[in-house]
């Protein structure tokens, strides 16, 4: 599977860097290399800024090394809050860490995979090659502030989960020359394979796929309704996803603050009352612009529990402490809602001031 992904990674780079070549060619004076009058020749620097993903084979990866020590630091500073101390993740993600063995390291198949008693699949138990796992953490992670790691930190923390899962030691440290080394020790290494000849071609050996249906042209049978429903005790328990996603694209979200069959109706209705009625309450409290601008929605809900506790039970619990509000902001910590930590966060005293007087007042809205 991931050799075809990869696959379609190469190709679709490869036809950005010919469009970017074309783009980048003279063009008459006064005429666009492109469409007339839209937009511009990407640069190199633009294109290279897209061109991140790494492969299986570690093409893509950039020089670069950190320590397990390090990793840990970064780890605790900021992952922990939503992976877990230990990579467990609490009670809130799937966990990373857990059920692998020294033996599926020396065979490269994790052999809790076959069984049907197992509890859990986590991310080390899965994960066939560890170029998986550093480009992930490069682009996606942390959730909050995808991209704010260094190459150091990814190589870092990367190393880090590693040793946890007992794959490399505590004074171990990971880089470019020496991950290829890490990959013979993954594991599931062997545990993603091409010999089921899915797609044709040289690279799986021109082996035979193993399925050979024709389209249906004749007599064909009614497609079935594809449908998609939350039960009653799930819906809003995140907030309204018709709030939480773009206004374009085919997937808008359902107005799950609603009863199911009590839509709107019209999507493009539903979205665009969505979207009026987040403006008017962004513009009505600058405390909530501010925190959709820190990102602070990504774990706390206005009168529902997330990742965090509600806005509102933050409320009711600290009313009129908003200089102990402040600091707890600012700093973050553990145990006053919960096992999971809140990581200090970054936002100027300024901004969380305003945030800590709205919470202080009751956190209207």
């Amino acid at each position: 599977m991931f050799s075809f992904r990869k696959g379609r990674i190469a190709l679709a780079g490869a036809a950005l860097l010919a469009l970017a070549s074309v783009w980048a060619a003279p063009a008459p004076q006064g005429r666009s290399a492109g469409f007339e009058g839209i937009g511009r020749p990407a640069t190199p620097a633009e294109v290279k800024a897209w061109d991140i993903d790494v492969r299986p084979d570690f093409k893509g990866l950039p020089p670069g090394s950190g320590t397990v020590l390090k990793g840990q630091d970064l780890w605790e500073a900021r992952c922990a809050s939503c992976h877990g101390v230990f990579g467990e993740s609490n009670q809130t993600f799937s966990p990373l860490i857990g059920g692998t063995t020294a033996d599926d390291i020396k065979t490269g198949r994790v052999a809790n995979l076959m069984r049907t008693d197992y509890p859990a699949r986590t991310t080390l138990m899965k994960v066939a090659t560890v170029s998986t796992l550093w480009d992930y953490i490069h682009r996606a992670m942390p959730w909050n502030e995808p991209k704010s790691l260094s190459a150091d930190d990814v190589y870092a923390v990367t190393a880090f989960l590693l040793n946890l899962a007992n794959v490399v030691p505590e004074d171990f440290t990971l880089s470019d020359k020496n991950i290829a080394e890490v990959q013979a020790r993954l594991p599931n290494r062997n545990g993603m394979t091409t010999d089921h000849a899915l797609w044709p071609g040289g690279e799986f050996g021109n082996a035979r796929p193993d399925t050979a249906n024709k389209a249906c042209m004749s007599n064909c049978a009614d497609a079935p309704p594809k449908l998609s429903t939350l039960p009653d005790f799930a819906r809003n328990a995140h907030g309204n996803l018709a709030q939480q996603n773009r206004l374009v694209g085919a997937q808008h979200g359902a107005d799950t603050s609603r009863p199911e069959g009590a839509q709107l109706g019209d999507t493009a209705v539903q979205i665009a009352v969505a979207a009026a009625a987040s403006s008017k309450q962004s513009a009505a409290s600058p405390a909530i612009a501010l925190l959709q601008k820190h990102a602070c929605t990504a774990c706390h809900a206005v009168d529902s529990k997330l990742i965090g506790p509600a806005f509102a039970e933050i409320a009711q619990k600290h009313a009129g402490k908003a200089d102990y509000l402040v600091g707890k902001i600012r700093q973050g910590g553990v145990g006053v809602w919960g096992s999971v930590p809140m990581p200090a966060q970054t936002l100027e005293e300024a901004d969380a001031k305003v945030i800590a007087d709205w919470l202080a007042a009751g956190a209207a809205h």
